[in-house]
């Protein structure tokens, strides 16, 4: 297994690594959705990308687990002091923003991937569209994820996903 950061090195040749920011429930989730998550996080590492996310607990968590478990580099925007960040968090970004940080997270990725959510993953998704990134909803965790999937927002398309396979695909066209 190639370490994603082996396509940063090089005789001056810097090449650019995927980010992939991925968005969710933070606090308790259900065994699915963590075994969703971190699915997720095994095949972003896989690709080779960066993986970027709040860097909290919940989704963010379990997403981070699953990345390191395949040697992934994983990045925390961070709400608070540093403190807050999960121990699979490589690269903390402290932010102090609370929320505001939200729109830091989506802008650093490519593609933004929807696992679940509330009302915070709702404000990301908005910041997404507005900055016209590909957004992809991972139907099957529920939450904002399930309610938005296949819909359109100022012309903005959410796009929905059936399974981790099918949101890797996507994120990654």
């Amino acid at each position: 297994m190639r370490h994603p950061c082996d396509s940063l090195a090089g005789k001056g040749d810097r090449k650019e690594m995927k980010q992939v920011t991925v968005i969710g429930s933070s606090g308790e989730i259900s065994p699915e959705v963590r075994g969703m998550a971190q699915d997720l996080g095994r095949r972003i590492a896989e690709r080779g990308a960066l993986l970027v996310c709040g860097g909290r607990d919940g989704v963010m968590e379990a997403v981070c687990q699953g990345a390191k478990e395949t040697g992934g580099l994983t990045l925390g925007i961070l709400p608070g002091s540093g403190d807050d960040a999960n121990k699979f968090v490589d690269i903390k970004v402290v932010t102090e923003m609370s929320d505001g940080r939200n729109v830091i997270n989506v802008k650093s990725g490519e593609t933004v991937i929807v696992v679940a959510g509330a009302a915070g993953t709702l404000s990301e998704v908005g910041f997404a569209l507005k900055a016209k990134k590909r957004v992809v909803a991972l139907k099957p965790s529920g939450g904002v994820a399930e309610m938005l999937a296949g819909t359109s927002l100022g012309g903005q398309r959410v796009e929905s996903a059936d399974s981790v396979e099918e949101a890797i695909q996507k994120a990654f066209e």
